[in-house]
């Protein structure tokens, strides 16, 4: 994969080089502030970009606002935001193009460096990768008009899960079911949500940003 790197802090931005070279990946631009990213993944298009939400000058949220510039600019360019915070508002804006190609993890939360390599392949591929503590933020904001109100208290679990960018069979696991009966619920959500479209993944990320602007 080809990578784009956003992050101020000069020790991290090298770790994170490091970590995805040597994983067999290519950084092709490293920056520490917001304009040069916008200027990064048009300039490269990369296959994903890892970005940091606070960076130069205020330290708040230049990082995600220039993430959701760079989608204005290249529809959906792959962003897996790394960071210590959640910031609902442009999170809800990086997600609310529908194209997916999104994660947002939180920093402190990673616990194994497989599992950030396999959340950054997931978001470079299309997928929605997304820690259970920003899920639970943005579901604060859910919108009167309700759009799993048909949902059943064991479908809306399978696509919170779904949520966490977890496969069917992690969730029949986690679950304590079988993965037979995670695809029914998985059928039974598409079905409700209207989402007839022929391909999966396609699908997946689909119910999971219903759930989420839901």
């Amino acid at each position: 994969m080809r990578v784009v790197i956003a992050d101020d802090a000069v020790l991290l931005r090298e770790g994170l080089i490091r970590l995805v070279e040597e994983n067999g990946h290519t950084v092709v631009a490293a920056v520490g502030d917001g304009p040069s990213l916008v200027s990064a993944i048009a300039e490269h298009k990369p296959d994903v970009s890892i970005v940091d939400v606070r960076m130069p000058p205020t330290h708040t949220d230049e990082g995600l606002r220039a993430a959701v510039e760079a989608r204005g600019l290249v529809p959906g360019t792959p962003i897996l935001v790394l960071s210590q915070y959640v910031e609902v508002s442009y999170a809800d804006d990086l997600l609310a193009d529908r194209l997916g190609a999104v994660g947002y993890l939180l920093k402190d939360r990673v616990s194994q460096v497989a599992e950030f390599l396999d959340g950054l392949r997931r978001v470079a591929t299309g997928g929605t990768v997304l820690d259970p503590e920003v899920v639970s933020q943005l579901l604060v904001r859910r919108r009167r008009d309700d759009p799993l109100r048909n949902l059943t208290p064991r479908e809306r679990e399978v696509l919170s899960l779904m949520a966490e960018g977890l496969s069917n069979t992690a969730i029949a696991r986690k679950m304590v079911v079988t993965d037979g009966a995670v695809e029914k619920h998985v059928r039974n959500i598409f079905t409700k949500l209207e989402l007839h479209q022929d391909e999966e993944q396609h699908r997946r990320v689909l119910a999971v940003l219903a759930y989420l602007q839901g």
